[in-house]
């Protein structure tokens, strides 16, 4: 199975300037884990996940005045729709973390999570274990 077979095609977005709470609330109702972050003042393209909110909550900053520019991350390890889910896997493992921005030449086209591919492989899995 391939990227495109298991990645989000609708992606939320959204600006270095939301703050947490904004961007909390906007990933609570779209039911996400992660949030692209557009700033184009800082070169591009960039993550926000609910751990960097977690952690930022943690350390007892304020939600309702940090914004998401302190706290995403910009040296974004990017996927194309092409890889092998196996090479996703591979790239979330190796870099300790559970989503990649799906990218087809430059432009945003989707994000997979550790939770799309499980949803994947579970199937797939489960019908091997039922062959003879």
């Amino acid at each position: 199975m391939l990227v495109r077979d298991a990645m989000s095609t609708v992606v939320l977005t959204i600006g270095p300037a939301h703050t947490l709470r904004q961007a909390a609330a906007l990933m609570s109702a779209r039911r996400v884990g992660a949030a692209v972050v557009l700033d184009p003042d800082a070169g591009g393209i960039g993550i926000l996940t609910e751990r960097d909110i977690l952690n930022a909550v943690g350390l007892g900053q304020d939600p309702d005045t940090e914004r998401t520019h302190a706290h995403t991350t910009t040296d974004v390890v990017f996927a194309a729709p092409s890889w092998t889910l196996e090479e996703a896997a591979r790239a979330m493992a190796h870099g300790g973390f559970r989503h990649l921005i799906v990218l087809e030449r430059g432009e945003t086209v989707g994000i997979v999570s550790v939770c799309d591919i499980i949803r994947c492989w579970a199937p797939a899995r489960q019908q091997m274990a039922t062959l003879p």
